[in-house]
């Protein structure tokens, strides 16, 4: 008798970089593993403090992850949209918790595969390991840039060096970019405010270094030029 996977798991599961790869056999079986979250904008996937015991990947929507100082502000950590995950410390220990805050910013769906699963699946598909190896390195690379960028460079440099990370591998000197997140996340995860986010876009765009555009989208009429101003 055929096992019945439901085809939103599946469909989450293949969105994912560390199983897509796989064949569509071994996807189907993955999502008999998963479970399924939903949660209303503003609702926490999961809070500081909370037992770590799951793998969360996006399938539908937007989950910011940010720390809270003892003051009450807010530094965002990265924005995960959909296919992109957090949870992956939890493969490495039976008893962690969370470090940060979870929520959700507009209504979303989540997949959710539990430590005991997720190791299983380690065993069956070795690779994966290599896979989440890889995309655990990359953020920790990126929160290092990440913690530099604030702590020595001025809030401009910061702008334009976090515009020109958003043009990836574009050869163009010519693009436009779109913002992921608001702008009240922007300035969050550079370290500055909204206000002082909003007056630096202005300077660029009066000096001619990128023009704001509807939708969230920056035109970058030189990124070499744009890099110029940070030097």
């Amino acid at each position: 008798m055929a096992t019945h996977t439901d085809s939103s798991h599946t469909s989450c599961v293949s969105l994912v970089p560390i199983f897509n790869h796989l064949d569509q056999e071994s996807i189907d079986k993955i999502g008999t593993k998963v479970n399924t979250k939903h949660l209303k904008r503003g609702e926490y996937l999961y809070k500081a403090a909370d037992a770590d015991d799951s793998v969360y990947i996006v399938h539908r929507g937007q989950v910011r992850i940010f720390h809270l100082a003892e003051s009450g502000k807010e530094q965002l950590i990265r924005v995960l949209n959909p296919g992109e995950f957090t949870g992956e410390w939890t493969i490495f220990s039976d008893d962690t918790y969370h470090d940060h805050f979870a929520e959700a910013t507009r209504n979303t769906s989540i997949c959710a595969i539990n430590r005991e699963d997720l190791q299983e699946l380690l065993q069956d598909y070795p690779e994966i390991s290599m896979k989440i190896l890889q995309s655990m390195s990359d953020r920790l690379q990126q929160s290092e840039r990440q913690t530099a960028s604030v702590a020595i460079e001025q809030v401009t440099n910061r702008i334009i060096y976090y515009l020109e990370d958003l043009t990836g591998d574009d050869a163009n000197d010519e693009t436009t970019v779109e913002l992921p997140m608001t702008r009240k996340d922007i300035a969050s995860y550079l370290g500055t405010t909204p206000e002082t986010l909003s007056r630096k876009f202005k300077e660029l765009e009066n000096a001619d270094l990128i023009e704001q555009l509807p939708k969230n989208k920056i035109h970058i009429p030189s990124i070499e030029e744009l890099l110029f101003e940070a030097l």
